[in-house]
């Protein structure tokens, strides 16, 4: 038998805030977490990665400035979407988040904070446990400060940086459009009231 390695890579994850140190560090050992029936639904972890640009050439003190988001193509289908996904059995939320930003849309940043908790159902989380494939997805928003070169799932994801607007336009999953509009869209405008 022979065994072909096709790309081979490290990540490392970078993340704004302290670690709980009494928890050991992301191994890479994955395995879904499981409730009892009927009790919790699956969880994932995501974010919503952002950044500000300047509308005016000059960078004048006075300028504009737009929020855009970063986007990814779904490898199943039309639409696009946030980075998302399960997490390692020794991982924090927080960790499982800037995890999928670099593995997914290969951008490194802040995570600054929580924007909400959103229910979807999916079809590879229908099981024993969860039959109807209950989840519930915990979202933050990521200021971005590095696209990378190159990431884990460059070779099936495209990534797009678009307006707030044309995010909700775009968006493949409505729970995705809820979290953009009704959580990332109230929590950066209460950002904006307490930074003026």
């Amino acid at each position: 038998m022979t065994v072909k390695v096709v790309q081979s890579f490290m990540v490392e994850l970078y993340l704004p805030m302290p670690l709980d140190k009494t928890r050991p560090k992301w191994t890479g050992t994955r395995e879904k977490k499981k409730f009892q029936a009927g009790v919790q639904p699956d969880r994932a972890h995501g974010c919503i990665p952002f950044r500000y640009r300047c509308l005016d050439e000059s960078h004048h003190e006075n300028s504009e400035n737009v929020v855009e988001v970063l986007m990814i193509n779904s490898t199943s289908g039309p639409g696009l979407l946030f980075p998302k996904g399960g997490w390692e059995n020794d991982e924090t939320v927080e960790e499982a988040a800037v995890r999928e930003a670099i593995e997914e849309a290969g951008v490194r940043g802040d995570l600054l904070d929580f924007v909400g908790d959103y229910n979807f159902k999916s079809k590879t989380h229908e099981d024993e446990f969860s039959p109807e494939g209950l989840c519930k997805a915990a979202m933050f928003a990521l200021l971005v400060k590095e696209e990378l070169n190159s990431w884990p799932e460059q070779s099936t994801r495209i990534r797009s940086w678009l307006t707030i607007s044309q995010a909700i336009q775009n968006c493949r999953h409505a729970w995705m459009k809820e979290a953009l509009e009704y959580g990332f869209c109230k929590w950066l405008a209460q950002k904006r009231k307490t930074t003026s």
